[in-house]
């Protein structure tokens, strides 16, 4: 073969970055020694594989039809550089997590993970669904779990588990404690609401529109937490997962507006790229998540640690 593994190693780190600098410095190597590597392997070729558009390198459409065959390589690379050099685990997984599920199954799960394969390394990041679906797609990630299925042409998603959200208020608030609420009474309402592009947005931006139903948008917030303390401190309703609500409902700190017209049922979903390779360490973890929901019916039935 004409090529290297290094070679391959800086077309894939450059076409996650388009930089050869952010590249070189993923893979601790000079920029003039990366861009020399990513020169040779185009040169040998004869076939560019990026386009230069301004400061930043994009994929061409060889450099596009390249990049799954080379990922997969160097996933079977690494696989075989484990067994080679005598190591149990199975090297590093990138996941990522949307922040529902980042902050309250994830990081438990990868614990689990690793405290049964010591030898392994998890790096998890936790973004909203449509970061982790564009990190997947560009093959930043081994998987994600998100909050919502997926539609990428690239991208296969399986159902993982049933969540729901629930719209909720202050304890003060005037409908607070009600069996249920209509849902035109909740138009004069201000809603504090996740940004465009969670999960947990689409999620009720569709429950809310098959019902021809405007919400009266007051604050926006990235996440979970902050909503809470803002609906807490009287600022408006929001409507985010009950898994994430299950302790402040609990201590009554939050209360939940029951609203049998909308529909905000769910899944959690894994997804990953359609020609992304399945390592050992993988499937792995998607039997530790599987296992981590066994036999509950929704999320917020699954038995956590305390969850403030």
């Amino acid at each position: 073969m004409k090529f290297t593994l290094r070679q391959l190693e800086v077309f894939a780190a450059v076409a996650r970055h388009e930089s050869v600098s952010r590249a070189a410095e993923e893979l601790a190597m000079s920029q003039s020694a990366a861009s020399t590597a990513l020169g040779e392997l185009e040169r040998i070729h004869a076939r560019p594989l990026f386009d230069r558009v301004g400061k930043s390198l994009r994929l061409n459409e060889v450099g596009t039809l390249l990049l799954p065959a080379t990922v997969e390589l160097l996933d079977h690379a690494a696989e075989i550089e484990n067994v080679l050099e005598g190591r149990s685990g199975f090297g590093t997984l990138q996941i990522g997590a949307t922040l529902t599920v980042g902050n309250y199954l994830a990081t438990l799960i990868v614990a689990e993970y690793l405290q049964r394969y010591v030898n392994s390394r998890v790096e998890l990041r936790v973004n909203n669904t449509a970061t982790i679906i564009e990190q997947v797609a560009r093959f930043e990630l081994d998987l994600g779990l998100i909050e919502s299925d997926c539609q990428h042409r690239d991208l296969l998603a399986t159902p993982w588990v049933d969540d729901e959200l629930v719209v909720f208020c202050a304890p003060s608030h005037r409908l607070a404690g009600r069996a249920a609420v209509p849902l035109d009474e909740l138009r004069e309402e201000a809603w504090i609401m996740r940004e465009l592009g969670s999960g947990t947005r689409q999620t009720l931006d569709q429950a809310l529109s098959r019902n021809g139903f405007r919400a009266r948008e007051r604050l926006v917030l990235e996440h979970t937490e902050a909503i809470k303390r803002a609906v807490e401190s009287g600022l408006g309703i929001g409507c985010i997962s009950r898994l994430a609500l299950r302790e402040a409902f609990r201590r009554e700190s939050l209360k939940p507006i029951e609203v049998p017209e909308l529909d905000l049922r769910r899944r959690f979903h894994f997804v990953w790229h359609a020609r992304k390779h399945q390592t050992r360490g993988l499937r792995a973890f998607l039997e530790q998540c599987r296992a981590f929901t066994a036999g509950v019916r929704r999320s917020d039935e699954i038995d956590l640690p305390y969850i403030p």
